[in-house]
């Protein structure tokens, strides 16, 4: 199946995973909406890609508001008419011991990275079941495959339960409505940026020397839409050659 014509919703998409994903998705001819809190980078991105000739359209949204993700799908249904994948790519990587009790960066890890994810499911299933197609494609982790500790704990919480929350929705809704995660491991974006204990910070920075470009990322997610219809492309793990965890 052809990318071009598609309409993909892209959070997390004003850099990193989702701003690559954007870009290589509407180089292949899909129409994209762009969603994230920063517009202003949205809107540069969007002129990008409006200059090659691509669709595409820019949504403020804040996925830990249950109403901006509901209004971020109802605009795409508005403009293109239809959707046929969401990627739920925004999330939030804060690393600390556990006994730094950054409470709030826990909570702010499973209001994006968890709740951020079933909040988009929750706007779009309904019009992927009344279209009788979609495709949810959910950004989780090698975290989510491996517990990231000392320091990631509370983080690979969130990115298991992205993991087990696709599970069951592939088992819930499969048959015309596809389910992906995507499993990366250290990718070059602002995600490295998220700790603010100064030690565990210092560490991620250096770990994450390591990183391959966003567009790896971005290639993976091809893949799996571009299947046909009856190929649901459940799990995809990536990360640098060189990267034992």
């Amino acid at each position: 199946m052809s990318i071009a014509g598609k309409v993909i919703v892209i959070t997390g998409a004003s850099s990193g995973l989702g701003e690559a994903t954007a870009r290589h998705l509407s180089g292949l001819g899909a129409s994209v909406v762009l969603a994230a809190r920063r517009v202003e980078k949205l809107q540069a991105i969007a002129e990008d890609i409006r200059a090659k000739g691509g669709k595409v359209e820019v949504v403020k949204t804040d996925v830990t508001a249950v109403d901006d993700v509901k209004a971020l799908i109802s605009k795409s249904l508005s403009v293109f008419g239809r959707i046929d994948v969401l990627v739920n790519n925004a999330g939030l990587m804060a690393i600390a011991p556990l006994s730094e009790l950054k409470v709030d960066e826990w909570e702010s890890m499973i209001d994006i990275n968890i709740k951020g994810v079933l909040y988009g499911i929750a706007a779009a299933l309904p019009v992927f079941q009344q279209q009788g197609s979609g495709h949810f494609i959910n950004i989780s982790s090698v975290a989510g495959i491996k517990v990231f500790s000392p320091g990631g704990t509370v983080y690979s919480g969130t990115k298991f339960a992205v993991r087990a929350i696709s599970e069951g929705l592939r088992h819930e809704v499969g048959g015309a409505i596809r389910t992906t995660t995507i499993e990366p491991g250290a990718i070059d974006t602002e995600l490295k940026l998220g700790s603010s204990h100064e030690q565990s910070s210092a560490f991620v920075k250096d770990f994450y020397k390591i990183a391959i470009p966003a567009d790896s990322v971005a290639r993976a997610i091809a893949y799996a839409i571009e299947q046909p219809a009856d190929v649901d492309i459940n799990e995809i793990v990536l990360r640098p050659t060189v990267q034992e965890f």
